[in-house]
């Protein structure tokens, strides 16, 4: 006789209570982030929207640990984010979190496969073994036969596709992309926000976008004004 299903909350893989962050500018305080409260629970895209100037990129910042609040309580895949020092926050964004950024940030001098591999090696995987998954990620992004070839060889759309192998390359349970589409046009948007969509039916992927297209793909829409969530 099977089990019957548990209607028991599924464990968010991100919790922010009451996360601030302020900065000085000058005499003048400016609050980036303000009270935020979230839970998202895995797996699936969920959409960060909102005017320049809002919150977006400071709130994804610290879901990813680069960057500490100045107060509340951050937790992501179970782990306390103010418990963790400089190595162990090194270590966590290492292996929990895959990063996309609109520029792309691949390593100019190194091949493709190069670049998805270099995240495996700060986290002592063999060179075999690295080179291994990194060719099954490219496959993955299409972009096998484009192995050998360096980011000033490849097309904007290439890169980012590049960008996301790596973002997998040590399998993190969280990715996430900010204005990974702003550097495209449309077309080639399109391809990205496919394969983030297909990413995402397994792991959870958090974007910052202007792209209404994105957001209406996202599972979940968070709207951010003034370093605060907004209805």
């Amino acid at each position: 006789m099977s089990e019957p299903a548990s209607d028991k909350p599924q464990e968010p893989v991100v919790l922010l209570a009451q996360v601030t962050k302020f900065y000085r500018k000058g005499a003048q305080e400016v609050r980036a982030l303000d009270g935020i409260d979230l839970r998202i629970e895995p797996p699936g895209m969920v959409a960060i929207v909102g005017p320049s100037g809002s919150g977006k990129s400071s709130l994804l910042h610290m879901i990813g640990a680069m960057d500490r609040p100045t107060g509340g309580e951050i937790v992501v895949a179970n782990r306390r984010l103010a418990a963790l020092g400089d190595a162990d926050l090194t270590a966590f964004r290492r292996q929990t979190v895959g990063f996309v950024f609109q520029t792309f940030n691949l390593i100019p001098n190194l091949t493709a496969l190069e670049n998805v591999m270099l995240p495996m090696e700060f986290n002592g995987v063999d060179k075999r073994e690295r080179g291994r998954r990194a060719l099954v990620l490219l496959e993955r992004v299409g972009l096998r036969a484009r192995a050998t070839h360096r980011p000033g060889e490849l097309s904007g759309g290439e890169q980012q596709r590049v960008a996301i192998a790596r973002a997998l390359a040590n399998d993190p349970p969280l990715v996430l992309a900010d204005e990974p589409t702003g550097n495209l046009d449309s077309k080639t948007g399109q391809l990205i926000y496919e394969l983030l969509e297909e990413i995402a039916r397994e792991r959870t992927v958090i974007v910052v976008t202007h792209a209404e297209p994105l957001a209406q793909r996202a599972k979940r829409v968070i709207h951010i004004q003034d370093g605060r969530l907004v209805q």
